[in-house]
This record gives structure tokens, C-alpha cells and sequence, in this order.
């Protein structure tokens, strides 16, 4: 199954909810990935106002620039971040 964000909620703090299509939801926090992506299209999303006016889109997390995240990389961390990394890896095998 290919994984797709059917929902994403900003929560404040570069921080959002997500809803992935396998039903998993959690709080991603996109802070560091943000700050530490050299790449000059993650730029903008410093900026808070920026940030919070993502959509879901390409069933993914977007911006008016074109600057995304693959669902995957955002599931991996949502997994990480929340502690259930090798729980998650058992499910998807």
C-alpha cells in the first residue's frame, strides 16, 4: 500500500496532526527539518505564518511554493517521534 496524508491539522510550533490513509495519526514535528534543510525551497517555511498555510495535496503536506514532504519521510517520523518506530516497521513488513 502507498502511503498517502488524507488530513493534516496545524497544531502550532511547526508542529502538525496527521492522518495517513493506513489510519495512523499522530504529531509530527517539522521544526529541525525545516531549519536544517540546506535547500533553498524549504527557506520560506521558517517563517511561521508561512508554515501554517500548508494544504494536503498530492496526498501529501504542500505549500504555495512547492515545497513538500513524501508521505513516507513524514509517517517514518511521525514513528520516530512518537516512539513507535520498530512497532511500525513490524506492521508494514
Amino acid at each position: 500500500m502507498l502511503l498517502e496524508v488524507v488530513s493534516a491539522n496545524y497544531l502550532g510550533a511547526y508542529k502538525a496532526f496527521l492522518t495517513f490513509n493506513n489510519g495512523y495519526q499522530a504529531t509530527v514535528d517539522l521544526h529541525d527539518t525545516v531549519f536544517h534543510d540546506p535547500r533553498i525551497i524549504f527557506r520560506p517555511l521558517r517563517q511561521p505564518e508561512y508554515f501554517k498555510q500548508f494544504t494536503v495535496k498530492l496526498n501529501t503536506m504542500c505549500w504555495e511554493n512547492e515545497a513538500d514532504f513524501a508521505p513516507e519521510f513524514l509517517y517514518d517520523l511521525a514513528l520516530q517521534q512518537n516512539g513507535q518506530m520498530e512497532s511500525g516497521l513490524k506492521q508494514a513488513a
